[in-house]
């Protein structure tokens, strides 16, 4: 017994310390669909940002990218980070399927080292992760979500 609740201490300690991580927006580093890197000092700092970490075969990404292109008008003044562990190559694919390319609000990366789902505590997909202007914390969304239900807080 002294294990097992020996596990759930480091457990629970270690959910405090991304909870308190993520607070603000983290260091990150990932490579841009152009192939150069891009971290937390290249984001937009006059603006509130939208993490979405996705995989191109997933149908609730697919519909959250449609989601996006559907509402784009609405979205114009959020940067949207869609991030992905898979090669450049179904990234870019993706954003032509949903016409995402060229909006100067929405930039497209690429996870090679898997170090998304460790720094922002993402244990679904899609998982989507809302900063304020001030890099704080908005809220987090796992699984599928609405777009107007993300709206709703930048309001």
């Amino acid at each position: 017994r002294g294990y097992l609740g020996l596990k759930i201490n480091q457990n629970l300690n270690y959910k405090r310390q991304i909870a308190e991580r993520i607070k603000t927006l983290p260091e990150f580093s990932f490579k841009s669909i152009d192939g150069l890197l891009f971290s937390q000092n290249d984001v937009n700092t006059d603006t509130p940002k939208l993490f979405i970490y996705f995989n191109s075969e997933c149908e609730f990404c697919q519909s959250e990218a449609q989601q996006i292109h559907e509402n784009i008008e609405q979205l114009i003044d959020i940067q949207i980070l869609f991030v992905s562990s898979e090669k450049v190559k179904k990234i870019i694919s993706f954003a032509e399927q949903y016409t995402l390319l060229n909006h100067n609000n929405i930039i497209f990366l690429e996870d090679e080292k898997f170090q998304f789902e460790k720094i922002f505590d993402a244990n679904s997909i899609p998982f989507m992760i809302l900063y304020s202007k001030e890099n704080k914390l908005i809220q987090k969304f796992k699984g599928a979500a609405k777009i107007e239900n993300i709206i709703k807080y930048l309001d």
